[in-house]
């Protein structure tokens, strides 16, 4: 049985605990007979080939990409998300929502790189898996998504920031050492600030006053 998919949308889940985008899914079965369920898999990856960058943009993605002259072999495409849902049944055509947990982590790849993104659209490409359930001889019959099922579409670069600007409010996340972590929470505590975030910036100023 040949399954076909369509993103028709991406949009913010308004009412999520933590950042999570929905991607609407037309999703199309020719024929008469019905699907019983699909058990759906995407991987999700960003193409930066396909689109232009600032040169203020393309200054800070020299950390993901190198400098301008090397973006001929270095720019590729990467796995932003893995995600997944349970399709109900259906005879025809039908559409879902899946679901797209997102970090802000800046140690990620694709979180870096959305963050250097000022305007236009993320290039994205969905690459489907998973298995369809349909009527068999003796019951229900199994078959697999065929590996070549893909669909493209371009995320509003305003959309990630409107899910961004919701969860979290002007702060990003950066892993660091658990001694590091201590070495900074003793400097905050003993200079008297009141954040870590307060803590990073006087220790940034201080830097920039001694190599001046």
């Amino acid at each position: 049985m040949s399954v076909d998919f369509t993103v028709l949308d991406i949009t913010p889940e308004q009412y999520a605990a933590s950042p999570v985008l929905l991607a609407r899914l037309r999703i199309e079965s020719p024929g008469p007979d019905p699907v019983h369920a699909v058990a759906l898999r995407a991987q999700v990856r960003i193409e930066p080939g396909r689109r232009s960058h600032t040169q203020e943009e393309g200054l800070a993605l020299s950390d993901l990409f190198g400098t301008r002259d090397r973006w001929a072999t270095t720019v590729r495409p990467f796995v932003w998300l893995h995600c997944a849902t349970m399709v109900q049944g259906f005879t025809g055509t039908t559409e879902v929502d899946l679901p797209m947990p997102c970090t802000y982590d800046f140690d990620v790849t694709a979180s870096k790189y959305l963050n250097v993104l000022g305007e236009g659209a993320v290039p994205l490409i969905f690459l489907f898996s998973g298995t369809v359930f349909t009527r068999g001889l003796t019951g229900f019959g199994v078959e697999q998504i065929p590996w070549d099922r893909e669909c493209r579409f371009d995320l509003p670069v305003s959309t990630w920031r409107a899910l961004v600007d919701e969860h979290f409010h002007g702060v990003g996340w950066v892993r660091v050492e658990h001694e590091t972590l201590a070495a900074l929470t003793a400097y905050k505590a003993g200079r008297g600030l009141m954040s870590h975030s307060a803590a990073l910036q006087e220790l940034l100023d201080h830097s920039r006053e001694v190599a001046s």
